[in-house]
């Protein structure tokens, strides 16, 4: 059908996306710094967006389109908000605490397969940061594992490709609401520990338990080996 529609000229457009935001029906998109009709149906061709482009880059046109389709934009919406809704169901909407949901294709026919029977590798007790001691016999030698709680869930080998034969630390600085570095300076500085590894989420508040415990290996003063393993939300190991 032959209706009045927007037409956006690339030439003028600089990309700033103020035309995305005033479309209510959600028709225009930012493609490669430029902003782009994508969906034609959407347009209702009321021209919201004209008065919010710096560059008069909007401009009306007739021509062949198809048909305005309120529902279909009312779903989109609803859809939109919804989704929305889900990323700031928590407090500040924080990417570490975005809710997610994960297929497992695999699910346990591996450990099926394997028929094996699990055993805990946990060195220790306590394993909490803020409940362990400073000084302790199980210290000596140690080669220490300091792991954010949720990769013990996130990874399924834990045990065995990190926990074995190590110390465990584990926190959550954004849980604890606490600064772990001194505690973590007390722990490498007055023991004698081999090495530590520090295993973190990808999420942005796991940075926290990282810093901590770089921060406390810089301010013991001593010189041992470490690395950072990041797992990912699915469970896989990023680096």
């Amino acid at each position: 059908m032959i209706r009045k529609i927007i037409h956006i000229d690339e030439e003028k457009c600089n990309g700033c996306g103020l035309c995305a935001e005033a479309c209510h029906e959600g028709a225009i998109d930012i493609v490669d710094g430029k902003a782009k009709l994508m969906r034609e149906h959407f347009c209702d061709g009321l021209g919201d967006c004209l008065p919010n482009c710096p560059t008069g880059a909007i401009t009306f046109e007739e021509r062949e389109a198809p048909a305005y389709d309120e529902a279909a934009v009312k779903a989109a919406q609803v859809k939109k908000a919804e989704e929305k809704k889900m990323e700031h169901i928590h407090e500040g909407g924080c990417p570490g605490s975005r809710m997610m949901q994960f297929k497992t294709e695999q699910e346990d026919r591996e450990e099926q397969a394997a028929n094996v029977s699990r055993v805990s590798r946990l060195g220790q007790w306590p394993c909490q940061i803020k409940l362990l001691p400073a000084e302790a016999p199980f210290y000596d030698g140690a080669r220490l594992l300091i792991a954010a709680d949720c990769t013990a869930y996130a990874y399924a080998n834990m045990h065995e490709d990190f926990m074995k034969g190590k110390i465990t630390l584990i926190g959550c600085p954004k849980l604890d609401a606490v600064d772990y570095t001194e505690k973590l300076t007390d722990i490498i500085r007055n023991n004698d520990i081999k090495s530590v590894t520090i295993v973190r989420m990808e999420v942005p508040c796991c940075g926290g338990l990282q810093r901590a415990a770089e921060n406390a290996l810089r301010n013991s003063g001593k010189f041992i080996p470490w690395q950072v393993v990041t797992i990912s939300r699915d469970g896989r190991i990023l680096d």
